[in-house]
C-alpha cells in the first residue's frame, strides 16, 4: 500500500479492499480522516497489519496484548459481522468493505 505524501488519499488498485472508520476513530488518527483507505489483506488480521502500519498504534487501540478484538470494537466485512474475534481468520476479498467501529459508553 503507498501512501501519497501531502494528499488526503491512498492510492487503489482493483485488487483492495476498502477500510472505513466511525468519525470517533479519526479523533485518535487523524490520518485517515478524509481519506480513502485500501489495504492488500486476504483476512481481517491482515487488515489490521495494514492499517498497523499506516498508523502506529492502530492494531493495540483496537485488539489487546493477545491479538483479540477488543470488547468494545466491532468490524464488518460488507453488512456481515467478523465471526473470529480471537484471531481475526474472517476472510476478506479484494472488492471487499471492511467497516471498523468503536462503541462509544458513558453517561
Amino acid at each position: 500500500m503507498t501512501l501519497a505524501l501531502g494528499a488526503k488519499s491512498f492510492y487503489r488498485s482493483a485488487f483492495m479492499a476498502k477500510v472505513e472508520l466511525t468519525r470517533h476513530l479519526y479523533r485518535f488518527f487523524p490520518r485517515f480522516e478524509g481519506a480513502d483507505i485500501v489495504v492488500d489483506a486476504a483476512t481481517v488480521a491482515e487488515v489490521v497489519a495494514e492499517m498497523e502500519k499506516l498508523a502506529p498504534g492502530f492494531a493495540f487501540y483496537i485488539c489487546d496484548e493477545r491479538g483479540r478484538l477488543r470488547t468494545h470494537v466491532n468490524i464488518f466485512i460488507g453488512d456481515e459481522r467478523i465471526s473470529d474475534r480471537i484471531r481475526l481468520t474472517d476472510p476478506v476479498s479484494p472488492d471487499s468493505r471492511v467497516f471498523i467501529l468503536q462503541a462509544l459508553s458513558g453517561g
